[in-house]
């Protein structure tokens, strides 16, 4: 198990403005249709598509992971989107509809969304969500203890769940809607990564607010900096509230600037999309067709 490297408080504290105005400058660019093609593409490759209802059934989920396969049948061409994300009882129809696919198997646990529960509930369902055939884990930290200041006792549960993990990755959601400061952000962030995570992700989308880009910002400067300092590539998952393709490109732009091409992949980048795929797909058509389709073209999921 990892131990934190240094004492759980930041010497030089997070510029709101600044990540403001680096985000005004980044957002501000001028993206043509050559590179605005080859952003959309990539954003469909990098989703992972997203259904976590108390209502799921096992149709809507092996229609969920149809669209994840063949994002549009008319575009056969279109990248596959990278993960389908459902709840751990949802793991195995969806490992069964998407077979050899490649799309990944992705579930919540840890008590998804508010995370209050036992550690060993926690673990069960971490393995349980493993052993029905999830290739990714999608955990809540503990927040409560978090701002209570016990960053030891969410070091160890995220150390603890990745152990369960077995070969799954782990993705780490700090559900930044509820950590008040970007200070707080940076911090949980750090924690999350010497735990071991293999991603952070910003939101369980059930909080407002969830992604933005300021705190994405500041999650992917707390990676660049992991990086130099331990030589390991962390990903990162803006999640919740991310319905534009405008405003998928935006996330990439930052991306791009902060991290660089090596990160510009699904293995290292990913939006958690629930409602993001039908724009991408309309944009796409427009730029391809000169004609813009409604949304009533496009599946419902």
């Amino acid at each position: 198990m990892s131990s934190f490297p240094f004492t759980f408080k930041h010497t030089h504290p997070i510029d709101a403005t600044a990540v403001d105005e680096r985000i005004s400058r980044l957002t501000k660019r001028s993206i043509k249709n050559e590179s605005k093609m080859h952003a959309l593409r990539m954003a469909i490759g990098m989703m992972d598509l997203t259904t976590l209802e108390a209502k799921d059934t096992p149709g809507k989920v092996r229609q969920l992971c149809a669209k994840a396969i063949r994002p549009h049948e008319a575009m056969p061409d279109l990248p596959s989107a990278a993960a389908v994300c459902v709840y751990p009882t949802m793991v195995r129809v969806a490992r069964e509809a998407l077979g050899s696919s490649g799309v990944k198997v992705a579930a919540v646990a840890t008590a998804f969304p508010s995370g209050m529960s036992t550690r060993k509930v926690k673990l069960e369902e971490t393995r349980y969500a493993v052993n029905e055939g999830a290739d990714e884990i999608d955990m809540v930290i503990s927040r409560g203890h978090f701002l209570a200041g016990e960053y030891n006792y969410v070091f160890d549960e995220i150390a603890a769940v990745k152990e369960a993990c077995g070969a799954a990755h782990l993705k780490v959601i700090l559900e930044t809607g509820e950590l008040s400061t970007l200070d707080n952000v940076r911090l949980a962030s750090d924690i999350a990564m010497y735990a071991g995570a293999d991603f952070i992700k910003t939101s369980t989308g059930k909080v407002q607010p969830a992604a933005t880009l300021p705190v994405t910002l500041v999650m992917l400067e707390a990676i660049r900096d992991f990086y130099y300092k331990e030589g390991k590539m962390i990903g990162m998952k803006p999640a919740g509230g991310i319905s534009t393709a405008k405003l998928a490109i935006q996330y990439l732009v930052v991306l791009r600037e902060t991290l660089g091409e090596a990160w510009m992949n699904p293995g290292y980048f990913r939006f958690g999309a629930s409602s993001l795929a039908n724009d991408l797909l309309m944009q796409i058509v427009k730029l391809k067709s000169g004609v813009y389709q409604g949304g009533d073209y496009f599946s419902k999921d």
